[in-house]
């Protein structure tokens, strides 16, 4: 079992490129090396492949990355399936993984996040979950998501160090983790992982 997540930067135009640009690659970085795990192709769409089990944490960690710039949002579609073919980017790869990320994302429309699996009764669970939880992170401001960024980056991390690193008060990450819902996101990666690791 695979995950694909495609994703396109929304707002692209109006933001000075290389800023965002620069940080997105270095998101990606996290998950792998490009252009096999992750590629950014006409200069603001990208598609990354991970384990599935990273792969709900990795959508709203992206999500984060993107609001830190206040003109930007990104939309994002995670698909579960499997790899049939490698090619040496991940844009020449296909398998049921690449096709349910791709069904999704075309999908999307007005919506910013969604997920398509194998298993249509799970979709309709997690899809509206992602849909519900994209209305807060939709509105993340600036703060929240760089906040939502760095814990996500360091889960093991406490407050008082995200703190220190992010050069705020306990309080400011604190409060800036309940406007941005993130109690909520905790409690939605680990059904996805419950149901991910019972299926898989």
């Amino acid at each position: 079992m695979n995950a694909i997540i495609t994703g396109d930067i929304v707002g692209s135009r109006k933001a000075k490129q290389p800023l965002w640009l620069d940080v997105l690659k270095e998101a990606l970085q996290r998950y792998g090396s490009s252009p096999r795990q992750w590629e950014i192709f006409r200069g603001d769409s990208f598609q990354l492949e991970l384990p599935p089990q990273e792969a709900l944490r990795a959508l709203f960690h992206l999500k984060a990355v993107v609001k830190q710039f206040k003109e930007l949002d990104v939309r994002l579609a995670l698909g579960l399936g499997d790899v049939a073919y490698r090619g040496e980017k991940i844009t020449e790869s296909n398998g049921s993984a690449f096709i349910h990320s791709g069904e999704r994302f075309d999908a999307l429309k007005k919506e910013t996040l969604g997920i398509k699996t194998p298993w249509p009764e799970l979709d309709k669970v997690l899809d509206l979950m992602l849909q519900l939880a994209a209305l807060k992170a939709d509105e993340w401001t600036v703060n929240s998501a760089l906040i939502i960024k760095t814990v996500l980056e360091h889960p093991e991390a406490r407050q008082t160090e995200v703190a220190q690193w992010l050069n705020k008060q306990q309080s400011d990450i604190s409060k800036g983790l309940k406007r941005g819902g993130f109690e909520a996101l905790e409690r939605l990666f680990a059904y996805y992982s419950k149901s991910i690791a019972e299926l898989c």
